[in-house]
């Protein structure tokens, strides 16, 4: 209780203190003025008090863990009323230790009057869109980074989907009124199909699938498949024919089944990312365990994307993208 009452006290004393250096020494240096000390492009708090007054020496290691911890995302200024008693007027300042909160461009947010704990110095930031949650100090500064080789390729040789080189043999031609969208092969045009968020009626229309034997194209919905696997990687093939003879040729010469548009469309669009729900071949794609519930991920973020939308544990399992080495992800209470 003394403790309470001589805070009390030196606080009246402070401010009678403040209020009376307000008549008197009302030259302040140009760079404590709040035109230079904000405005920089970074939020700014200001801290006006005393190096004598108890609440401002409280604030005092406050200050300095922002100062070290947010030295990237937020500027820390203390200023000294007692050295500077023309300050005081400048800040309108009635009691101290008096915390001053400006926006990136120098427009005053919010002031408090006297001790202001970290966890609501946190808060407030927060109210005005700052989250500093976490260390600016731990997160990486941002870096373009450069292209290992220029791509020189033709644009129309790249597949519109995954960036793929286009197979002249396996073009798939989406016919928009912007022109035609090139793809590098029936899974691309699924993976676009599954994506679309118009109307789909008639879309099949504007789709050509490129003949296997001739190199010419057709109408997607009209041709047959073979269907196959390739033996390295699992993932599963569709070779277009406009002759269905043609077709049991090449189903003769290599292997396969022989399937309608139908069909083919049932296949391509049975396994969907479990997060964004775009079709997915299972050899791409990461395997996501959530709760006992085996589903996919079509990319990482996908993958993870599922803890979002389950709000469960999960662990991922997919491939190295350089190495194809297997790799196992963990979330445990939100974090990895």
């Amino acid at each position: 209780k003394i403790a309470i009452v001589a805070v009390l006290i030196a606080a009246v004393v402070i401010t009678i203190a403040v209020r009376q250096n307000k008549s008197g020494g009302d030259k302040v240096p140009a760079e404590f003025g709040p035109e230079q000390l904000t405005g920089k492009g970074l939020p700014v708090l200001v801290d006006l008090g005393s190096d004598q007054c108890i609440p401002c020496k409280m604030m005092a290691p406050i200050l300095e863990e922002l100062k070290t911890e947010y030295a990237e995302t937020l500027t820390i200024h203390f200023l000294d009323v007692s050295k500077q008693p023309a300050l005081s007027k400048l800040y309108g300042i009635q009691l101290i230790p008096t915390q001053i909160f400006y926006d990136a461009a120098g427009k005053e947010l919010f002031r408090h009057e006297g001790f202001y704990a970290k966890d609501d110095i946190f808060a407030k930031w927060k109210e005005f869109g700052v989250d500093l949650s976490g260390s600016a100090t731990q997160s990486p500064a941002f870096e373009r980074l450069a292209a290992a080789q220029a791509d020189n390729r033709a644009r129309d040789q790249i597949c519109y989907m995954c960036d793929d080189d286009i197979n002249a043999k396996t073009l798939v031609t989406v016919q928009t009124d912007k022109g035609p969208v090139r793809l590098c092969s029936p899974h691309c045009y699924f993976i676009m199909y599954s994506c679309l968020t118009e109307d789909k009626a008639d879309f099949e229309k504007k789709v050509f699938v490129t003949d296997w034997a001739t190199g010419e194209l057709t109408p997607a919905a009209d041709a047959v498949y073979v269907y196959d696997m390739d033996g390295e990687t699992g993932r599963p093939t569709a070779k277009a024919f406009a002759d269905n003879d043609k077709a049991e040729g090449e189903q003769k010469t290599a292997s396969g089944s022989i399937i309608g548009w139908e069909i083919l469309k049932d296949k391509e669009l049975t396994t969907r990312c479990g997060f964004c729900d775009r079709a997915v071949y299972p050899q791409d794609a990461a395997r996501v365990i959530a709760g006992g519930l085996h589903t996919w991920g079509c990319c990482s973020h996908c993958a993870l994307g599922v803890a979002a939308r389950t709000g469960k544990n999960i662990e991922v399992r997919e491939k190295d993208r350089l190495t194809k080495k297997k790799i196992i992800v963990k979330t445990f209470d939100g974090k990895v």
